[in-house]
């Protein structure tokens, strides 16, 4: 018997690890490959306009009183049917695919307010912000009623802020006037921007959903945000602000390298390789940056590695 027993418990041994290691050698499947951007535009788009059409936000509520006031949407039916639509509120703007800048998108975004500061933020700066991220049927997956800081630098293609929201941030203000310290110790803000944005998977997230908040691949998304401050960035501290390292002007400092070494402008303390710091090349007269050409061939010192 006890031969027995220990040639059944062998068997199932051996079957286990027979099993375990054809199951740990099977080839993991790859990814299905992402769908067509541009076709996926297409059908962002018509999701997004169907939703303006047949929703609304709280204007009345931000009528009454702009300073306590939280966006809202809602379907526009029964005792709502006669609210305006978003449709006839939203603006819109094209901003280009970073992966295909052939796909083009009707950026949809509501400007609520747009903030009584004296600038607008440029698109490598870091803002002071609450949001709420909600999914097409207004689901939340995403909110801080805290303010936070988003860098708005964008990391493509799946991590740092998603284009849309950085797009539509930069056509707001930040607050009037200097923030007021409450009793508490809180911090107050007046005539700060308000606004939301209906984006296209296409710059939301794609194929790459964050892994919480039940988000699915190629959904479209809404965020609503309070745009407080923001600060002017420059990355590497070499005395050029980031936004002026957009060489080519296309909205994005990653494809700016002028020595071909890897490394972006805008992370660069040395843009042009030639061993000379980016921060002795230029000039900084009253806190304006001036860019000297000393050999007068129309390259500033500081991209030119010939001086």
């Amino acid at each position: 018997m006890t031969k027995i027993k220990f040639g059944v418990a062998f068997l199932i041994l051996t079957l286990t690890i027979t099993v375990s290691c054809k199951k740990d050698d099977d080839p993991i499947p790859p990814p299905p490959p992402p769908r067509d951007r541009g076709e996926e535009a297409v059908r962002a788009q018509a999701e997004i306009e169907e939703f303006l059409e047949t929703h609304f936000y709280n204007y009345e509520e931000f009528q009454a009183d702009p300073e306590n006031f939280k966006l809202k949407f809602d379907t526009i039916a029964g005792d709502n049917a006669s609210k305006i639509p978003l449709m006839q509120q939203v603006t819109s703007k094209e901003v280009k695919d970073l992966v295909d800048n052939t796909v083009v998108y009707k950026l949809y975004y509501l400007k609520v307010r747009e903030g009584g500061g004296d600038e607008h933020p440029h698109f490598c700066d870091r803002t002071t912000n609450t949001y709420d991220g909600r999914l097409m049927n207004l689901d939340l997956f995403d909110s801080s009623v805290i303010p936070v800081k988003f860098e708005l630098v964008d990391n493509p293609p799946t991590s740092g802020i998603i284009r849309g929201l950085q797009q539509i941030i930069i056509e707001f203000k930040g607050a009037e006037g200097d923030p007021i310290i409450n009793p508490d110790g809180t911090l107050s803000f007046e005539n700060y921007g308000i606004g939301a944005v209906f984006i296209p998977s296409g710059l939301a997230y794609f194929q790459y959903p964050p892994p919480t908040g039940g988000l699915k691949a190629y959904e479209q998304v809404i965020f609503s945000f309070e745009l407080f401050d923001f600060e002017v960035m420059d990355h590497d501290n070499d005395g050029i602000d980031s936004y002026l390292e957009d060489l080519n002007g296309n909205g994005s400092v990653y494809d700016d390298d002028t020595d071909g070494d890897g490394i972006a402008n805008y992370l660069d303390t040395d843009d042009d390789g030639d061993g000379r710091l980016t921060e002795y090349e230029i000039e900084i007269i009253n806190g304006v940056v001036t860019f000297p050409d000393r050999n007068g061939n129309g390259i500033p010192d500081y991209l030119d590695p010939s001086i």
